[in-house]
């Protein structure tokens, strides 16, 4: 006689955003390269950048070495991008699996987004492990605030996601324009340069990003020295829980709507 075993709303939920992570990981590794290639992309991508920014600026940016200075940028700026990417496109993704009541369109986002987080984060470990074997000094002031940063800055992708995500269920073009509009993050979020290189006169042009936000306050968490003048983590956060809060109020809104499209 078979056994019936009776699940409540939250276990039901935790076991689909399970089932639907383990099929992200089946879809993403799935050829040869693996998660290998995760890594070493943006690994080979720091490495040239820091060679190019190392003629012009020396050794150390701000009292930041050049190396690490590039790390907490590009591992940043990769982050943000490719979790808006991956989470704009779950429900879309999922959608034939949206027949079993159980299945909601959250959920896709939620493992999609999870997903982002924990192989940037095997990155992020990784090439701190790359600079120790190299003889590049580890030094994290404030490992906390350096965690806090990155989390906030997956919440604010995420929300991001979820409102693109619905909205392309109504409009397929939102896409081309999203590939459009984030572009230009990689120049004007402190990627390559930082706020302090250029004059204070022009910093409100830029200050309006919370990007740029996160990816400086990223290097003062590691090295204090390096200040954090035109930045604010009360802004960073600010804009993070707004975002999140319109995302939710879009999502509940819309989605069954959405998916009937």
């Amino acid at each position: 006689m078979s056994v019936i075993i009776k699940r409540n709303r939250w276990q039901i939920w935790r076991d689909v955003i399970f089932a639907l992570f383990v099929r992200e990981i089946r879809t993403n590794f799935n050829d040869k390269f693996g998660i290998a290639w995760s890594v070493v992309s943006p690994l080979a991508f720091i490495f040239i950048l820091s060679f190019i920014r190392g003629k012009m600026s020396g050794e150390d940016i701000h009292s930041v070495p050049t190396f690490a200075f590039m790390v907490y940028g590009l591992l940043n700026i990769q982050f943000f991008l490719e979790t808006l990417q991956n989470t704009s496109m779950a429900i879309q993704k999922n959608k034939a699996l949206f027949a079993f009541r159980q299945v909601q369109p959250i959920s896709s986002i939620l493992a999609t987004g999870l997903f982002s987080f924990l192989v940037k984060l095997t990155v992020y470990l990784f090439v701190l492990m790359v600079m120790y074997f190299i003889g590049i000094e580890i030094h994290i002031d404030n490992p906390l605030m350096l965690f806090f940063v990155f989390v906030l800055l997956w919440i604010l992708a995420v929300s991001l996601g979820c409102i693109l995500a619905v909205a392309k269920l109504y409009i397929r073009e939102i896409g081309k324009i999203q590939s459009l509009a984030t572009r230009p993050l990689f120049f004007i979020s402190g990627t390559f340069f930082s706020l302090q290189d250029m004059p204070r006169e022009y910093w409100v042009y830029f200050n309006w990003n919370p990007i740029l936000h996160a990816i400086e306050l990223s290097r003062y968490a590691a090295y204090e020295t390096y200040g954090t003048n035109g930045v604010s983590l009360l802004f960073l956060a600010g804009v993070t829980l707004a975002t999140l809060t319109l995302s939710l109020a879009f999502y509940f809104s819309n989605w069954k709507q959405a998916i009937s499209q």
